[in-house]
This record gives C-alpha cells, structure tokens and sequence, in this order.
C-alpha cells in the first residue's frame, strides 16, 4: 500500500501531460470539413475551385494545412498575432506535411488588420476570432481590411454563436471526446455592452483538470450587426448558412444550409459569408 500511495504522488496525471493545442485541435476543430464547406459555397457563387486561402486568427494552422493538402496547386497562408501557437504549428503540424505540400504554405505573426500578403480567394476568420473587436468601427475596419485582400472573386467566412444560453452566467457544457470531457463555460455576460467571458477546459478518466486551457474575453455580437458591417465595408451581399439538427436529439447535424429566416434556438452555431 506505501509503495502504491508513493507511487500516486510522484506520477504525472493526465492533465499535467496533456498538450492543449492538440487538445482543442481534436475535440473542437473539423479542418477537411471546413475545407469542403469553403469550397462548396465558392464553387456555388462563383463557378470554379478556389486555390487561395487566408486563414486569420489562425493559432495552430490546422484549417491552412487541411487547405494545401487538399490539392496539388493550393495555397495557404496563416496569421495570429500570438508567437506561441505558431511556433506549436510548425513543430507539430507543418513538419510533418511533406516539403512540397509545406511550401505552398506561409505562417505570419502579425495583427490581421496589419498583416501584408498576397490576395486571397478565401479568408476565413473562425472559431469566433473576430469578437476580440468590440466595438462597431474596429470590426468594420477588420472587415475593410479584409476584403482589400481578398480577390475580384472572393469571399470572407465568419462563424458566428448565439442563442440565449450564451448569456448564461457560470454556465458549462460538456461532451466526451477521445476518452475526456471537454468543457465549455460561459463565465461572465454582460448584457449592456455584450462583453463576454469564456473558457475551455478538458477533465481526464483519472479526475485531473486542465482548467483554463483557453480563455475568450469578447464581445458577443449578433447576425444583423456583423451582416451590417460587412455591408458598410463594401462587400456587396452576405449570406447566412444556418446549421440543422438531428430530428431525435434537435442538436446540430453540422450541415449547413442559406436561410433568410430561423426558428429561435437557445444555441446555435451559424455561417456568415460576405461575398465581394
């Protein structure tokens, strides 16, 4: 028994080992499913493949080397303003595309409204990054930026989350992934100036934490505002896929589809495509 309890206290739980970029890129992130939904709504507007992607607020690049690998004369760039899951991405992502396919990719460190790089067919701006800007000329002024990059034929993705149970404070919701439970926490919510607090967390099989692996200080904005920005950026229509739901359990199927109008969900998870 001394030898077992010895034993416990000097070996590392399973959060003390885990890495949290590979974490979240297992449990949140569907990159080859991401790259079928931008090449889709592309082709549909447009008639053709697109090759070029620009992908902001990038962190780990996983969605840029889901892109190149996609086809032979494609081609990626990648920008986050934080040097440490860039450096994570080249360690672990990019060093095991083989030298071909990892040199039609370029990473960058810089603010996406700063970055300088070629034009793009798509840029895409997920997992809710552009809520950092909270007011309506700092996201309009992304917005611009963006679509000064993007090609005569192009179009800027955006994710969006709502419903009411985002508005919930100490709120969390869970789900098993890859024998964990990830854990998703609506902190704080403010509901004057929809300033938001939320944190990602991952529980193990042997009741260790990794708490506050990723922390989100945004605003929460809606549908309308952000397709009324990107109208006075100048993009000339934006379209909203909306994701549908499973008849059995009403969650989300991940298909997405264009609607004009909604039935109210108290959380949803939607597209907002703005087309040039």
């Amino acid at each position: 028994m001394g030898a077992h309890r010895r034993k416990k206290r000097g070996g590392r739980t399973l959060a003390s080992r885990a890495d949290k970029n590979a974490l979240y890129q297992s449990c949140v992130q569907e990159p080859e499913a991401d790259v079928r939904f931008f090449d889709r709504i592309f082709r549909k507007e447009y008639g053709r493949a697109p090759l070029s992607l620009r992908e902001d607020f990038c962190s780990t690049a996983a969605v840029c080397c889901a892109w190149v690998q996609s086809r032979r004369d494609r081609t990626a760039i990648g920008i986050d303003i934080d040097p440490k899951p860039l450096a994570w991405a080249r360690k672990n992502n990019l060093s095991v595309l083989p030298a071909d396919v990892r040199k039609r990719m370029t990473l960058i460190r810089d603010d996406v409204r700063k970055a300088k790089c070629k034009k793009a067919d798509i840029i895409a701006a997920e997992n809710f990054g552009y809520f950092v800007f909270k007011t309506r000329d700092d996201l309009r002024g992304y917005f611009k930026t963006a679509k000064r990059h993007l090609n005569n034929q192009g179009i800027l993705v955006l994710d969006i989350i709502g419903g009411s149970v985002c508005q919930i404070e100490e709120r969390e919701e869970k789900r098993r992934e890859h024998g964990l439970t990830y854990v998703w926490e609506e902190r704080r919510f403010d509901p004057i100036t929809h300033d938001c607090l939320f944190r990602i967390h991952f529980r193990f099989r042997d009741g260790s934490e990794l708490r506050n692996a990723f922390e989100y200080r945004w605003r929460l904005w809606s549908i309308p505002e952000v397709r009324e920005l990107l109208k006075e950026a100048g993009f000339r229509r934006s379209d909203v896929y909306w994701e549908g739901t499973y008849q059995k359990t009403w969650s989300g199927n991940g298909v997405y589809t264009r609607r004009e109008h909604a039935e109210s969900d108290p959380s949803w998870i939607a597209y907002i495509i703005g087309v040039v």
